[in-house]
């Protein structure tokens, strides 16, 4: 969608007499578009804005609809100017010092279902098509976005209404069509640190010849996303244009969903979830499975981690959420598998971007050093992609994907991907992680019997992931290991003094490792 698009009243008589000078205001507001008015601008005062107020900036027949903010320093915006944020700047798509005018915007036509569905009622397709398209076209401001993300978790919606918010996030933005019979993508709901199964599974179809446009996010509340993680190795920001190709030659692709305008109101809506740690069901299924239709996919292996500080903590919450996405995955035409998987604790032994890629890299070189729960998850999840197609035997895919590995081809496969994509330089073998250490060491001799997924990746957050590159968490045991009193239980790795102390004093409360006996390690559910 195209934040241009006319939908708002035309501009004043004041606007008219008094042309403003179009501003770019070096500020990143992450997915909102924000105005800047001086307070003693005449236009201001004419037309009676208020702070936070909803406004229209019109230029050379195009126009964006944004948050105004009063400032009172000319060197941010003098008189005669209107200031936009960087998003609103870049929807606008006009020139710096370009003349413009402002008025006051129309509230967006679906506000009164938005007020229906605050009051909890059930909202129909007409509803949610309404608020979609001004989610996608950012005619909500980011109060009305955050009332439209607390609503629908407030109020668990039906999985009708789940259905009818996944097809509008879909119609809102390009879908993709690859024109082959077998498109196939695999997904995580998150939660579990270090879970990079993504960039194993890709390189392993892509080499069995399966296409596999592999379309992710970065980080919400993790130290790492898929696309955080590959862009230590290769460009993730990469035109629809040069996406298309790179899938056609390699046959698979690790790029960052967004630059695709895949599902667009999705992005919208998670710049309101991650600074509330929201993720509900409902967002989470329509998020996810719009994701991958838009992106063309006909085949989804989809991955249900459960475990005590996983987002999933049972047996009978993983099923129901599984049959959520089956109902709404069944009437989208979307073949969907669900496995539950084991999320006791993180997968691999790196947490943060630069981290997981050293993992990631150590696997594809079968080098001795790969963690093989990470191996292990990510032939078992390839092997079930393979299973989709036609030539393959059911039960045959693992010991597939186990070949293409071992043989280097999947290896090949990555380091062709990496460079279409654009590489960037990078030794696994001595990655540069955050020259500033801490090491927290086990207080006690004993078993390894739980693993805080929440606190280990708090503790890499504080440290500067995802944001830093470099820094993250180096687990050096697992569940099960024995342990001495003393013996390093995992490192800290910062690249700024103050964030190696945020992360140690997060530490001090508690470290999220928990030593006991051998025989009370957490029983583990998976359905492989």
């Amino acid at each position: 969608m195209d934040s241009s698009s006319p939908s708002a009243l035309p501009s004043s008589p004041a606007d008219r007499a008094s042309p403003l000078s179009l501003r770019r205001v070096a500020i990143d507001t992450y997915r909102e578009n924000v105005a800047y008015l001086n307070r003693n601008c005449a236009v201001y005062r004419a037309e009676g804005f208020q702070a936070l107020s909803k406004i229209q900036v019109q230029a050379n027949g195009r126009h964006v609809l944004a948050t105004l903010n009063v400032v009172d320093d000319d060197s941010i915006v003098a008189c005669g100017e209107v200031g936009l944020s960087e998003d609103a700047f870049r929807h606008l798509g006009i020139p710096d010092g370009h003349t413009a005018s402002v008025s006051q915007a129309e509230p967006p036509a679906s506000m009164e279902a938005l007020f229906r569905k605050i009051d909890g009622e059930r909202l129909n397709q007409q509803d949610f098509h309404a608020i979609v398209q001004d989610i996608a076209a950012h005619h909500y401001s980011k109060i009305e976005l955050t009332a439209f993300v607390v609503a629908t978790n407030r109020g668990e919606m039906d999985r009708e209404e789940v259905y009818f918010l996944t097809e509008a996030m879909v119609n809102a933005g390009r879908r993709l069509d690859w024109r082959e019979p077998l498109v196939v993508d695999k997904h995580c709901i998150g939660g579990i640190p270090g879970n990079r199964t993504s960039m194993l599974v890709v390189p392993i179809l892509a080499a069995y010849g399966i296409l596999c446009p592999k379309t992710s996010s970065r980080a919400i509340t993790s130290p790492a996303g898929t696309a955080d993680t590959m862009e230590v190795l290769a460009n993730v920001e990469l035109p629809f244009e040069k996406l298309a190709e790179i899938v056609r030659t390699q046959r698979g692709c690790l790029a960052w969903g967004s630059t695709a305008d895949l599902s667009p109101a999705d992005d919208v809506l998670i710049a309101v979830e991650r600074p509330l740690s929201l993720d509900s069901p409902a967002q989470m299924v329509a998020s996810i499975l719009s994701k991958k239709i838009a992106a063309g996919s006909t085949h989804l292996v989809l991955d249900i981690p459960i475990g005590p500080t996983a987002k999933v903590r049972s047996m009978p919450d993983a099923q129901r959420l599984r049959r959520l996405f089956e109902y709404v995955a069944s009437r989208m035409h979307l073949s969907l598998e669900v496995v539950i998987t084991d999320g006791r604790q993180p997968v691999g032994q790196g947490v943060g971007p630069m981290l997981e890629a050293r993992d990631v890299m150590r696997v594809l070189e079968n080098d001795p050093r790969a963690p093989n729960d990470l191996r292990q998850k990510s032939l078992r999840l390839a092997g079930r992609l393979i299973e989709a197609s036609p030539d393959v035997r059911g039960g045959d895919g693992f010991a597939i994907a186990r070949d293409i590995l071992d043989s280097g081809r999947a290896l090949s496969r990555m380091q062709a991907i990496i460079a279409a994509q654009g590489a960037h330089p990078f030794d696994h073998n001595h990655p540069p992680l955050g020259a500033l250490t801490l090491e927290v060491c086990a207080p006690a001799n004993g078993v390894v019997i739980d693993i805080d997924n929440l606190q280990i990746a708090r503790v890499a957050r504080m440290a500067g992931a995802p944001k830093v590159q470099s820094a993250g968490v180096d687990l050096l045991h697992k569940l099960g290991d024995s342990v001495k009193q003393g013996e390093p239980l995992f490192r800290v790795h910062a690249a700024y003094p103050s964030d190696l102390e945020f992360a140690a004093q997060l530490c001090r409360k508690a470290s999220g490792y928990t030593l006991g006996q051998a025989d009370e390690v957490p029983h583990v559910f998976v359905e492989f």
